[in-house]
């Protein structure tokens, strides 16, 4: 097609027959003339067109996804980035992850997640969604991607099933795995980590990536920055007597690097998500029967209806969201001296069923 744009006497291929037909060549002819009318040169917009496409072609899924891993580093602990970038790099990338972004497609992305669906885990299904969908978004900001095609989903995953952590809340059977836990002879990092769960009763999450920085043992203070927790708010940890004499043996192997509970493998990273679970489970103790985050229902539960401990201060201690009387949540420190004692007590009092003191069970409930 001759054409005369700005007083210069152009050429537009239109393409090549056969490949292109008559009445395609006719139509983008007609689409050329349609840019010529609205002053745009149809020779450049075609050029234009052509390198936003190669463009769009070298920015993948994966290439978008780990710089949004890397430029959003800083706003999640280490261990859920590492978690996140697994995540993505076993199940996402060798489906979607060579695809250019702006092409993918709702259902590219539901036939990655369907497979993680069909193993049974449909809990990581939606979490590895909700990264995808971060991804497109950040693909938006960034002119990369049209939309977030993730929110095509709504309803395409199975519902997440209602579960609780399995845990042992009766104080018999709590004094029975207290004795496993002493009896317990695996990696030396494990065995502490073991017989620090039911003391601290933090976040599994939490205790494995302890950093010897937010520990103060002249203090008996554990500082867990906001970014660590789930509410995204500092917490403060007692340490009982029997927690400091646990973390100081553990200071003695590996108080020269940045981690408490480093990996077997190397010191660069925190200890194993699946730890604790593996030593519960080669003690005897099935997943049905006892986790690692169920040393958290166990504390709750004995120390509120055993022990008497004023549930604030319990519910303040597993960092859950308590309000003060005005409706204002309280700081870390709030009613220290008073949760330092308890966290106190609730040491001793695991070392008496350890030990095979007398129990009481639970209360019935009125």
């Amino acid at each position: 097609m001759n054409f005369r744009f700005t007083g210069k006497q152009k050429t537009l291929a239109l393409g090549v027959y056969p490949a292109v037909s008559l009445a395609k060549a006719r139509k983008r002819r007609d689409e050329a003339r349609e840019l010529l009318a609205e002053g745009i040169d149809p020779g450049k917009a075609k050029r234009d067109d052509k390198q936003a496409k190669i463009a769009a072609a070298a920015f993948t899924f994966e290439t978008v996804a780990r710089t949004w891993l890397g430029k959003t580093a800083a706003n999640r602990a280490e261990s859920t980035q590492e978690k996140n970038t697994a995540w993505l790099e076993r199940n996402i990338f060798p489906f979607i992850g060579s695809m250019p972004i702006s092409d993918i497609k709702p259902k590219d992305v539901l036939a990655a997640l369907s497979k993680i669906e069909a193993r049974g885990a449909i809990e990581s299904a939606h979490k590895i969604k909700q990264i995808c969908g971060q991804v497109f978004r950040f693909g938006v900001a960034t002119g990369l991607a049209e939309r977030d095609v993730t929110a095509d989903l709504r309803g395409a995953l199975s519902a997440v099933p209602k579960a609780h952590y399995a845990a042992i809340t009766e104080p018999k059977q709590a004094g029975e795995l207290m004795r496993s836990i002493h009896a317990y002879t695996g990696h030396p990092y494990a065995v502490a980590a073991l017989k620090l769960s039911p003391l601290l009763f933090v976040r599994p999450g939490e205790l494995r990536s302890a950093v010897w920085m937010e520990i103060d043992l002249d203090a008996a203070e554990w500082r867990i920055p906001g970014e660590k927790m789930k509410m995204k708010i500092d917490h403060l940890v007692p340490l009982s007597t029997q927690a400091v004499e646990i973390l100081r043996d553990m200071q003695a192997m590996t108080g020269h690097g940045k981690y408490v509970f480093p990996s077997i493998r190397t010191g660069e990273r925190c200890m194993s998500e699946n730890t604790v679970n593996a030593a519960l489970r080669s003690m005897g103790y099935s997943k049905e029967v006892m986790t690692g985050h169920g040393f958290r229902a166990m504390a709750r539960t004995i120390m509120d209806e055993v022990l008497g401990e004023r549930i604030d201060l319990i519910e303040h201690q597993l960092a859950h969201a308590v309000k003060d009387p005005n409706g204002r949540a309280y700081n870390r420190t709030a009613h220290l001296p008073a949760r330092r004692e308890m966290m106190q007590r609730w040491s001793n009092y695991l070392d008496k069923l350890r030990m095979g003191a007398d129990v009481l069970s639970l209360r019935a409930a009125n």
